[in-house]
């Protein structure tokens, strides 16, 4: 029956549990037992290499024998896997008259225990009985495990702030372009434990929807020429909050370390003995490109390509068309830069494309060449957040045409 079982977890740490057999499956119990600081003893004739090194090692002991009347006493639990039915239910038998807890591999109806399958999460544990049937059990916990592993669960420690366990930590995660599927499922299982999440206007924002309502979400949020919050007033937010016991994570669009600050910011929490934790995202470098079908390099095409924002030196990058150029933050600025990479020596016609809002509603490609570029996003209306792509390999765009017209929108995935 299923009804018959009343889950508990068991504090072993320090008691007698005695594990009657030598093979794999008594060495997977061994293990686990003293994980949870169990004092063990064995009795089996024989034990595998595993078992018998840590018998070698003094951390179990071994009666080197058949089972026999008396092995059990003192002993909290028991577990039997012997591959002998006969003797598994003698143990069992002996347990019951001790009043100690049985666990029988081979006969789950003879045993008083079983052994859940389970998976951990910092300090989250899960257990999964399924009626008994242990294969049963393990994908239901390989199910949760991944749950928990991609965020979708929720993992927040509510402490009040009394009760919090010294500093908490900060994570600087990055969001990747946008698309709430593009976060890495590391990012995801620490914005599902976070206390306090402190975004960017890049960032994926509607991942904060899924958010417990209780959880603090402050927005420092820039455009260009409007920094409301400046960066070093970002650096202390994540320093006064860890060190108020929460844990902050700081929701970046891209990757932190590509024009993120995340290295500024990194710098601060360790200035200030904070725990911090960088996670990369998809940097729109990159993904913001691709998703209009240009890829940075292409054999034959593109051999390498550089990252900078407009603000910097564009005339000192390598200047052939086969060396791609992306170019972050620099819509307001791009008949000045097409301007300086001609005058550093790109042909006019090599290709430019200004791919805005990557990855998300409003997604479209403006495509022309260094000549016509700025003439055509005004046209269109291009407007940030955009990533400009400049080289041979913009003619790889499923809609390159030599006289494209400015207003092309290439759709969202």
């Amino acid at each position: 029956m299923v009804d018959d079982l009343y889950p508990l977890g068991l504090r072993v740490r320090g008691r007698l549990v005695v594990v009657v057999g030598g093979g794999p499956v008594a060495a997977r119990r061994v293990r686990g037992l003293l994980a949870a600081g169990a004092t063990l003893r064995a009795v089996a004739p024989a034990l595998s290499d595993d078992l018998a090194a840590l018998v070698a090692a003094g951390v179990v002991e071994h009666r080197a024998r058949r089972y026999k009347p008396g092995d059990l006493d003192g002993a909290w639990l028991v577990h039997t896997a012997t591959g002998d039915p006969a003797v598994d239910s003698a143990v069992a038998d002996d347990a019951e008259v001790s009043r100690t807890f049985c666990v029988v591999a081979s006969d789950a109806d003879r045993a008083s225990a079983w052994v859940p399958a389970v998976t951990r999460s910092d300090d989250v544990t899960v257990a999964v009985h399924a009626g008994r049937d242990p294969r049963r059990a393990v994908r239901l916990r390989d199910g949760v495990a991944a749950a928990l592993e991609a965020g979708e669960l929720p993992l927040r420690r509510v402490r009040p702030p009394a009760e919090a366990d010294g500093a908490g930590r900060v994570a600087l995660v990055g969001g990747g372009p946008g698309a709430p599927g593009l976060v890495t499922g590391r990012g995801r299982r620490l914005l599902a434990s976070a206390d306090v999440v402190v975004v960017d206007r890049l960032g994926p924002r509607s991942l904060l929807d899924t958010l417990a309502d209780d959880v603090e979400v402050i927005d420092v949020g820039k455009t260009a020429g409007n920094h409301p919050v400046p960066q070093e007033r970002i650096n202390e937010l994540l320093v006064e909050h860890a060190r108020a016991g929460r844990d902050v994570v700081r929701l970046k669009g891209g990757d932190p370390y590509v024009f993120g600050r995340g290295g500024e910011e990194m710098a601060a929490c360790r200035a200030a003995g904070i725990d911090v934790e960088v996670v990369p995202g998809v940097t729109s470098a990159v993904s913001v490109p691709a998703a209009v079908g240009i890829p940075v390099t292409h054999r034959g095409v593109a051999g390498g390509f550089s990252v900078l924002t407009a603000h910097e030196a564009v005339g000192d990058v390598p200047g052939g068309t086969d060396h791609t150029l992306v170019l972050l933050m620099g819509v307001t600025r791009l008949a000045r830069t097409a301007e300086a990479l001609v005058a550093a020596g790109r042909p006019a016609d090599t290709p430019v494309a200004v791919v805005e809002d990557g990855y998300g509603p409003r997604q479209r490609a403006t495509l022309g060449t260094l000549a016509d570029i700025a003439e055509r996003a005004a046209a269109a209306g291009v407007r940030p957040p955009a990533v400009t792509v400049v080289g041979d390999v913009v003619r790889l765009a499923p809609d390159w045409r030599p006289h494209v017209a400015p207003d092309r929108v290439v759709s969202a995935p």
